[in-house]
């Protein structure tokens, strides 16, 4: 396998485009000395240090245009808490926003909404055991921006204040958010960090706290916390973005952190070490609510540091073994009856000292047996044969892929990561090296590691060395003797060499065996509007390019046709509805997963298909380079057949039955899908798959029915946006586009205007209701709902209009139920326009849902001030400051996106879609962007007013519904009082691999 992939007569349709690619193999090899030290100079910025001890970092960026991402990095976290103090590192966070010594009632938040830097989004902290950093993204289009938002950070790091009234004012905030994490996930992760950190103080200082601190703990007591940590020596200031230059940005930083004084013996940050152990240590968790069986081995081993070139070689070597580890597990999983549904493995850095290698599976109800045994078994397989050579090489590829891609877009990196890459720096001294020479060291020595070497690494991962097992179950099935047994068979088994070699899968060469025979353009059309063209191929299928120099590593394309699964009677759409589900796992591009994983390595290449109830659709996401490939696999769609077999089923509907089996188990299941009956009248396209419809799914139906989905070309229309060369792009799409064959009779050829609609209506009158359920731990979700129906004459500017109201009523219900009566953490509101076909003449049927989640206790009255506060907003309508604040954050969201290929390939594809389109799509965009503008002009205090009493009903207490998740009333009151170890402590969210994510999750706390 040629790792730099040098072209060859299969892919020489024109220099060109190989140009961009040769940029990174004309990249030198540099002279490798393993002893060599990595520079702790942070590439690219202007890094210094204040007298007083704060560090700073700055840097241009012009991604994105005229925007600033900003962080105050603190070296402080929750595990220098002492036992009164559980959760105070995070209250600490979350009063930044509230008050400081200039700013007060929230004045933060309102500044960076009047700026359109939305407050949620990116306007954040979190808190870790170790850190807490503070992150702004901010518009510097104005110079005076730039300093009043440098100007929050100084304040974060010695002015905020820590009034009891402050502090009243926030609690319900904090609360809410501890609220939230005690769902399974939640319980699970708790569980687990302890039994991970046991024996050091890490294991008693999740960043969430205890919720007797949470609800009692005194100002006086967090006032104590912040002015003993947050000394400026503690403390970075990280600024990356558009600037006209650094110097201006330095000086702002020296005139609003300058002034500030450093204490003069500030205390020194301690270490807390996590004791080893070998044996390893087992637990069973049984979790009511969990979403289903799995398997985690940890093995915890110190941080390693990256200090040397020797370092960087070493960490490369980990990286591939943990991607080639996967990927057996993966193909595991695709075998026939699997011992788990999905496995992967991961390394993450857990706390400051220590790092770990996880294992994570999902597998069937009392499954975990199996599952444990079988990863044990493939860990010991490659300590005793080790990875092929062909493995190694196929990693291998994977890895100098993204290395390719992210050295090919150095230019148009996001600001963003520029910066969390200079916090690391400063919280964990990882070195910020360039990405030039990172590409260069990867080059240079990736080639050099061995499979031998790759391999060795498997000798970290015995369970002799500070392992931690545990299953998760929803019912007891497993014992801890059981997982010991597991243990031992496994070490007696590589004792004795008792356990056979790897057994690689043949592997095709080609992804399309025969060429097609080319198509050929019957008709082009240019939109300069747009800056994109239009073919329109001799098989009927419509291609829209458009060529953008946002990303030079991405190429984006979606295609669509009318028609989908509101076409089916009822006593099919369960059977079809699976189709896309049956066909995934048998192989939709004429590959099994497993196969085609491997014949795309080295390759940036992603493809998927999609059926939604309007329309089939298929996306993919491909470097440039890579576009031949990507649209190979959409031929491959187009012209495979795909049959069933008893295996896949059996996997298929195995997996399906676990999933629904979960749902039941999660308490927030009947209140879904209480939400969905009420609001849309009970239909069988909202109403959930029960066992019994498994039981009815024909799976030759289903892959049929997906084979139909996939087969006319003349029916669909491509949208191809990114860093296209039409010298190049133009023959592959004429090839593998054009060259995809019509059927003699048309396929699922339908016209928009007479596609049928989903079959719901909404309530006509107030409907208000509690559901109950059971739960561990007490949730409660209220979920407000209103219709919606736009009338045709005015729909573009219409919904254009929705969605500026429901972004304000939003940041109202923040503002009147978190900053004033401080109940709620975060509040939602989501609009569903999906009611009606998608006809260029009939009227939009939809609803506005508002969502939050509270204490138990005040739902009702909670559920009555969102009421109230809408009605004011219909009677009085919205202030002048609400609105400037709205349109700002859109507008700056609009600026961002118009920056990105994915916003461009969004606005040609609704231009298509649009009830106006009538065949220009470059007409279709202009109109939209007009209703854009002309409401952004037109939305003043009164036709804001006039809006919402015309979009919602008026007054809006005459037609909703309310749903109110509660915890079930119990009979047996004095179960409360069960202890904390006692209760059933684990869990997971979802039906998915537990992989690194499940640690950041649990080291942080929710974002602010």
């Amino acid at each position: 396998m040629d790792l730099l992939g040098t072209p060859t007569s299969s892919d020489s349709h024109s220099d060109s485009q190989i140009a961009i690619k040769q940029r990174f193999r004309s990249l030198k090899l540099v002279n490798v000395d393993f002893d060599q030290e990595l520079s702790q100079q942070p590439y690219g910025t202007v890094y210094g240090k204040l007298h007083n001890g704060l560090s700073y970092y700055v840097r241009r960026n012009s991604k994105p245009r005229m925007r600033a991402a900003l962080a105050l990095a603190v070296n402080i976290g929750s595990v220098l808490e002492e036992e009164n103090q559980r959760g105070v590192a995070h209250i600490v966070e979350h009063l930044a926003f509230s008050a400081t010594k200039n700013y007060d009632n929230h004045d933060i938040v309102k500044f960076l909404e009047s700026i359109g830097a939305e407050f949620g989004a990116c306007q954040n902290a979190w808190t870790s055991a170790d850190e807490t950093v503070y992150e702004l993204l901010v518009p510097v289009d104005k110079p005076e921006l730039l300093s009043q938002a440098i100007s929050v950070l100084a304040e974060f790091s010695t002015e905020i204040r820590v009034s009891k009234d402050d502090l009243e004012k926030e609690r319900g905030a904090v609360m809410e958010e501890f609220r939230g994490n005690r769902n399974a996930s939640g319980r699970m992760q708790d569980a687990h960090w302890a039994l991970m950190m046991e024996g050091s103080k890490y294991a008693d200082r999740m960043p969430i706290g205890l919720e007797k601190v949470i609800k009692t703990v005194s100002s006086e007591t967090v006032k104590q916390f912040y002015q003993k940590w947050y000394h400026l020596q503690n403390m970075a200031v990280i600024a990356v973005g558009d600037f006209s230059d650094t110097e201006t940005v330095v000086e702002l930083i020296k005139k609003h952190f300058g002034e500030k004084i450093s204490a003069p013996d500030p205390p020194i940050i301690p270490k807390f070490p996590v004791p080893t152990h070998e044996e390893p240590r087992f637990s069973c968790f049984v979790e009511s609510e969990a979403a289903g069986s799995a398997v985690m081995i940890s093995y915890k081993m110190p941080a390693s540091k990256l200090k040397t070139v020797k370092d960087y070689k070493d960490l490369l070597t980990e990286s591939m073994f943990l991607h080639a580890l996967t990927q057996r597990l993966f193909k595991i999983s695709r075998r026939k009856d699997p011992p788990y549904f999905s496995c992967s493995a991961a390394a993450d850095d857990l706390v400051s000292p220590l790092k770990a290698y996880i294992m994570s599976s999902s597998c069937k109800v009392k499954g975990t047996v199996e599952a444990l045994e079988s990863m044990l078994m493939e860990v010991a397989r490659v300590r005793i044969h080790g990875f092929s050579e062909r493995e190694i090489s196929i990693v291998r590829a994977l890895l100098m892929s993204d290395i390719e891609s992210a050295f090919l877009e150095r230019d148009q990196m996001q600001s963003t990561n520029l910066r969390d890459e200079y916090i690391q720096h400063f919280l964990n001294k990882e070195p910020v090296i360039g990405i030039e020479f990172e590409a260069q060291l990867h080059k240079t020595i990736l080639p050099q590691i061995s499979a031998l070497e790759v391999s060795k690494c498997a000798e970290r991962l015995r369970t002799s060395c500070n392992c931690v097992i545990k299953i998760i179950e929803p019912r007891a099935s497993a014992t801890i003797d059981d997982l010991k047994n597991v243990v031992s068979k496994i070490n007696v088994l590589e004792e004795q060499k008792c356990i056979s070699p790897w057994d690689d899968e043949l592997i095709p060469e080609e992804i399309v065996t025969t060429k097609p025979n080319p198509g050929n353009i019957v008709d082009e059309i240019e939109y300069l509007n747009l800056g994109a063209t239009e073919l329109t191929l001799s098989n009927g299928m419509r291609v829209c390019y458009k060529s953008t120099d946002f990303f030079d590593d991405q190429v984006l394309f979606t295609g669509f046709s009318y028609g989908g699964l509101s076409e089916l009677p009822e006593d099919e759409y369960f059977s079809c509805s699976m189709a896309s589900t049956i066909a995934g796992e048998i192989g939709v591009f004429g590959y099994r997963p497993s196969v085609l994983m491997d014949m795309l390595a080295g390759k940036r290449v992603e493809v998927g298909a999609k059926l939604g109830p309007y329309m089939r659709t298929f996306s993919g996401d491909c470097s440039p380079s890579d576009l031949e490939t990507a649209l190979q696999l959409v031929y491959q769609l187009f012209t495979t057949n795909i049959t069933p077999d008893e295996e896949d089923i059996k996997i298929v509907m195995q997996m399906a039955e676990e999933a629904v089996h979960a749902q039941e188990r999660d308490p927030y299941t009947a209140f879904s899908n209480r939400v969905k009956e009420l609001n849309y009248g009970n239909s069988y396209f909202f109403r959930p798959i029960k066992i019994s419809d498994l039981r009815k799914v024909d799976p030759l139906k289903a892959c049929d029915y997906f084979n139909s989905c996939f087969k006319d070309p003349s029916t669909f229309t491509v949208v191809i946006v990114g860093n296209i060369d039409p010298s190049v792009a133009i023959p592959l799409i004429l090839q593998y586009l054009g060259g995809i064959p019509k059927p003699p009779e048309p396929i699922f050829h339908f016209n928009r205007d007479d596609l049928k609609g989903l079959p719901f209506t909404f309530p006509t009158k107030i409907v208000r209701e509690v559901v109950r359920s059971h739960m561990v731990e007490a949730q409660c979700s209220v979920q407000l709902c209103f219709p919606v129906e736009l009338k045709n004459g005015t729909m573009v500017e219409e919904i254009h209009r929705v969605g500026f109201l429901s972004k304000l009523i939003e940041t109202k219900i923040m503002q009147i139920l978190r900053f004033k009566h401080g109940q709620i953490y975060s509040a939602g509101v989501l609009v569903f326009l999906g009611g009606n076909k998608p006809s260029r003449t009939g009227d939009v049927r939809g609803d506005i849902s508002v969502n939050f989640s509270c204490d138990p206790e005040f739902s009702s009255k909670l559920l009555d001030i969102a009421l109230d506060e809408i009605l004011r907003l219909q009677i009085e309508g919205p202030s002048d400051q609400d609105l400037s604040s709205v349109l700002e954050i859109e507008q700056r969201a609009h600026e961002n996106g118009m920056q990105e290929n994915y916003r461009w390939l969004e606005k040609i594809l609704r231009s298509y879609q649009s009830r106006i389109y009538l065949g220009d799509v470059g007409t279709s965009y202009e109109v939209q962007e007009k209703g854009r503008t002309n409401v952004r002009s037109s939305l003043t205090q009164s036709d804001a007013q006039i809006a919402l009493r015309k979009i919602l009903p008026y007054p809006c207490k005459t037609q909703y519904t309310a749903v109110i998740l509660m915890p079930q009333k119990s009979r047996f009151k004095f179960l409360t009082s069960l202890s904390r170890d006692a209760k059933i402590l684990a869990g997971i969210a979802g039906f998915a691999v537990l992989a690194i994510s499940l640690w950041r999750n649990s080291r942080r706390a929710l974002k602010s």
